[in-house]
């Protein structure tokens, strides 16, 4: 049983909660506008486009993201713009709150083990060629997410190193070497939890992808 059903939560209630959390970072947005704040302005400006890219798939190529799907991936963008705020006259959460940063981690990276399972999965299907045991595609997410928390820690060091060049604040921080083996830690466990119960709720996008795969090899 998915998770949203255990906690009796409706699919009109999800897609509020995704509407509540869309309008809060538009504020974000402004409030970045306000301030003349880049690490604002940057975080919130992508968060928003991927919340409204959601939507997008869904009507233009029949992704088929229903309302739990769509909250899951709205909360981990959500979340991480809501982090460079804080209480006002004071630091941001990712500052201020010391396991926010985790919490992101796992949120985002779940989301990345949902579309490394979701592929892997349709693979399997697709191909009479391809079998996938159980145990190695519970290996595979792993990697899959370790090799993305890699890239992620080495994109944030790299705009960090810019930003220092130019003398402007950067739109990503590192706090440094043990800030990011904690990461790649909450990371990880982001994956195990997608790999473990990403069945019920990714059975759908697999089967999208799994068609998308039959239509070109025909």
């Amino acid at each position: 049983m998915r998770i949203r059903d255990r906690l009796g939560i409706t699919a009109r209630r999800q897609r509020q909660l995704t509407w509540l959390m869309e309008l809060v970072m538009f504020g974000i947005f402004l409030l970045g506008v306000w301030k003349v704040n880049v690490k604002i302005i940057a975080n919130a400006g992508v968060a928003l486009l991927i919340a409204q890219l959601v939507p997008a798939l869904e009507r233009d190529y029949g992704v088929p993201l229903d309302a739990g799907l769509t909250l899951w991936i709205t909360s981990a963008v959500f979340l991480h713009a809501f982090g460079t705020i804080g209480i006002p006259g004071g630091e941001s959460f990712y500052q201020s709150v010391w396991w926010w940063d985790h919490m992101t981690h796992a949120l985002s990276s779940s989301v990345i083990a949902g579309v490394g399972y979701a592929t892997v999965r349709a693979l399997d299907e697709h191909s009479d060629q391809i079998s996938l045991p159980p145990r190695f595609v519970f290996v595979f997410i792993l990697l899959f997410v370790l090799a993305y928390g890699v890239f992620w820690e080495i994109l944030e060091f790299t705009i960090g190193q810019v930003a220092a060049l130019l003398g402007t604040d950067s739109v990503l921080t590192q706090y440094g070497l043990e800030d990011s083996l904690w990461d790649l830690i909450y990371n990880t466990l982001g994956a195990v939890v997608v790999a473990t119960w990403g069945t019920a709720h990714l059975n759908g996008i697999s089967k999208y992808i799994e068609e998308r795969f039959e239509q070109r090899a025909a």
